[in-house]
């Protein structure tokens, strides 16, 4: 029996946790030179000693069958470091856990070597980084077509440049990329701005969502950081989740902006085909939201006209995926049963040990048909595909 059992799941959001040569495996010999290392990035410190284990436990479960069977039957341990978690950065093994698992697929999107690529100074090191980040991410999933890799396109390069990576992007084997919601260049051109049109019409002229994920912010800070003077010490909750409570009720911050800027500056009007997916930003705060774009709507209708509610723009374009114990039913009551996705965030420790259960803990009056929807139905109408029975 797998983790699964009867239901049907598209998993929208997992994670490699990369070793640190990840990205140097994949690069060319021109870019490999311009990588940083990636322990020298700080936004998500490498933990040598946890990656040096989880080698050793990699080797070890290879060779012997015993080990592999305690580590499938821990399979949902979210206390183990996450390079020790089964399938964390080797694809065949990866291949494995989705068998356990008993998904239909899987989002597959980096960790430690986004962090390594983003936060740079040059553009060319960007440039050669994203570049290295989406072929390493392509080969990871290259040998099983239920993984599907999710690059980085950083905008700020322009849209020339970032039409050029996403072909090569999608020729190394990505299925689609994450996008900055933020442009952090206060003199630069809003990602919203005509001169992005081509970047918009290329994601939907392929047919695959873009990309909102948590960390892929622009360098946003939704939080002052005047904040943490406050005399105590920062709660964390593991992993690359936000510090501290305020952390986690401005998560959605940075998407919220930029999804609002996409409806109002008429991004998708202006691309009907074109889908997103805001990941790993929680879903708490979308019934306000709805609520509040029709509101802002309603008191500029003077000066524009609006064919369609901007609420429903943002339901006919927008999925988004929960955490694991949010109320989902109360949120589905709220904005409809088309928005939700389910998420494991696998093997990221704020996934829970058991994200079927937590969501269905808050889902109890939710009937079939809402249950489809957010396992696979809502992930099959963004994806424009159908699973087979």
């Amino acid at each position: 029996m797998t983790y699964a059992k009867h239901r049907k799941i598209i998993d929208a959001d997992s994670h490699v946790i990369e070793l640190d040569d990840f990205l140097e495996r994949a690069a060319t010999k021109e870019d490999k030179n311009l990588l940083p290392k990636m322990s020298e990035q700080k936004e998500l410190p490498v933990i040598q000693a946890g990656l040096d284990r989880g080698r050793e436990l990699f080797v070890k479960r290879s060779k012997d069958p015993e080990t592999m069977a305690k580590f499938e039957a821990s399979l949902l341990d979210n206390t183990k470091s996450g390079w020790s978690r089964l399938g964390a950065f080797d694809s065949k093994e990866r291949s494995h856990v989705l068998d356990l698992f008993g998904f239909q697929m899987q989002w597959i999107l980096p960790t430690f070597a986004f962090h390594q690529v983003a936060h740079v100074d040059s553009l060319e090191v960007l440039e050669a980084g994203a570049r290295s980040l989406n072929s390493a991410m392509g080969e990871f999933c290259a040998s099983d077509e239920r993984l599907k890799a999710i690059g980085y396109i950083p905008l700020s390069l322009g849209p020339e440049i970032s039409i050029e990576l996403m072909k090569k992007g999608f020729d190394d084997g990505c299925y689609t990329f994450m996008v900055d919601t933020n442009e952090p260049n206060p003199n630069n051109r809003s990602f919203t701005h005509s001169d992005f049109d081509p970047i918009w019409a290329y994601f939907e002229k392929t047919k695959v969502p873009l990309v909102c994920h948590v960390a892929v912010n622009g360098h946003y800070r939704a939080v002052p950081k005047s904040f943490n003077n406050n005399g105590k010490d920062t709660l964390e909750l593991g992993g690359d989740a936000p510090s501290g409570e305020l952390g986690l009720m401005t998560i959605n911050s940075s998407a919220e902006i930029f999804l609002s800027a996409m409806i109002f500056d008429g991004v998708f009007a202006r691309h009907p085909g074109l889908r997103a997916i805001s990941m790993e930003h929680g879903a708490f705060w979308l019934p306000s939201w709805l609520k509040a774009l029709d509101y802002t709507a309603s008191l500029f209708k003077r000066q524009k006209k609006y064919d369609q509610l901007p609420s429903e723009v943002a339901k006919k374009h927008l999925k988004v995926s929960p955490f694991a114990g949010e109320p989902v039913g109360w949120i589905i009551e709220n904005v409809g049963n088309e928005m939700l996705v389910f998420a494991s965030d696998y093997p990221h420790p704020e996934g829970t040990s058991d994200p079927i259960k937590k969501f269905e803990a808050k889902m109890e009056n939710c009937d079939k048909s809402t249950m489809e929807a957010f396992y696979h139905g809502n992930m099959e109408e963004l994806m424009g595909i159908s699973l087979s029975e």
